[in-house]
């Protein structure tokens, strides 16, 4: 939801308390939002029915602090106190702490991409570490696609807890196989492909030393357009590695993602259109292998309440019908 629009809906709700105006325009809005409002005397903050994205209420010197993750609680030391659930709004005041209930959802959607991609591993989120969940994604992948190799590398940084489940699992030994720099952001929502490949050479770097001669498992987290796992499994093969193979902790994306994530149309993702040994010729790899849909869903506690329409297309609101 634009923080614009809901601005305006708060404007035009009718005249009363500034909660009651909140609630008011928050119960016309369907999709994926967390909320800070902040006035004189108030902050509240919002939480969309369905729980897309995680939001949690700590507390530092007695005051309120509310985060997207709890590890933003940690940095500054504050204690977690707990998440807001959604569809929940919670007013902090000079009085303390109320909370109300916004209309209810038919159900819930919780974005499990933010398990595989978007989480910090060191942050509690819909109720787990995600840590636990990553490496177990990555137990489960190795047994879904094992592979023969003397080393396991992950592409850092968000694919590193999931590349150590896959060595617990495997017995292949994990190892440090590429260098990322940390003053490049993320390379697959740059605009333009130039762009893009430009980035993949300034964030990695290989460890020569560690996969020349190796047969390696290249762990990575998701693929969207495929572009930078081509190069990155370029710049490998160049730092003397016998063999690659691909390992993703996911399923391929194929539907784009309309609660907050940069991709609009399906054309951007490469598994919309092509089949995973497609894929596997295109990014230069000896073999590629997905965690599937079914052992994900395994990993988490309430795999009804997640939202897996990247994957499946099954999206829990309406959606642009042409994308």
């Amino acid at each position: 939801a634009d923080s614009e629009i809901v601005m305006h809906l708060v404007a035009r709700a009718p005249e009363g308390p500034l909660p009651d105006m909140i609630s008011h325009a928050l119960s016309k809005i369907v999709g994926a939002y967390c909320f800070l409002f902040l006035s004189r005397d108030l902050l509240i903050a919002a939480r969309d029915p369905m729980g897309f994205r995680p939001l949690c209420l700590g507390n530092l010197n007695d005051a309120p602090v509310v985060a997207s993750e709890s590890c933003a609680l940690d940095i500054i030391g504050a204690d977690y106190q707990r998440a807001i659930e959604p569809g929940e709004m919670v007013v902090m005041s000079a009085d303390g702490i109320t909370s109300r209930r916004l209309p209810p959802a038919r159900r819930r959607a919780m974005c499990i991409f933010e398990y595989i991609y978007f989480a910090r591993p060191d942050s509690r989120i819909f109720g787990t570490m995600a840590d636990k969940i990553r490496r177990a994604f990555g137990r489960r992948l190795a047994a879904e696609h094992p592979a023969q190799a003397d080393i396991v590398i992950a592409v850092p940084d968000s694919a590193n807890t999931a590349a150590l489940g896959y060595s617990e699992a495997s017995g292949i030994r994990f190892e440090i196989g590429l260098i990322r720099s940390h003053y490049i952001g993320r390379t697959f929502i740059a605009p333009h492909q130039s762009e893009r490949d430009l980035k993949v050479h300034l964030k990695f770097n290989p460890v020569t030393g560690v996969l020349r001669g190796k047969r390696v498992v290249v762990v990575e987290d998701s693929i969207v357009r495929g572009t930078t796992l081509k190069q990155l499994i370029r710049m490998i093969r160049g730092a003397g590695a016998a063999e690659v193979h691909v390992r993703v902790g996911s399923p391929p994306i194929r539907f784009p993602c309309f609660y907050g994530v940069d991709m609009s149309t399906r054309k951007e993702l490469i598994a919309s259109s092509h089949s995973v040994q497609e894929v596997c010729n295109f990014i230069g790899a000896d073999s590629l292998g997905h965690l599937s849909v079914e052992e994900m869903l395994k990993t988490v506690s309430a795999p009804a309440d997640m939202c897996t329409a990247c994957f499946t297309g099954e999206y829990p609101t309406e959606v642009p019908v042409a994308f």
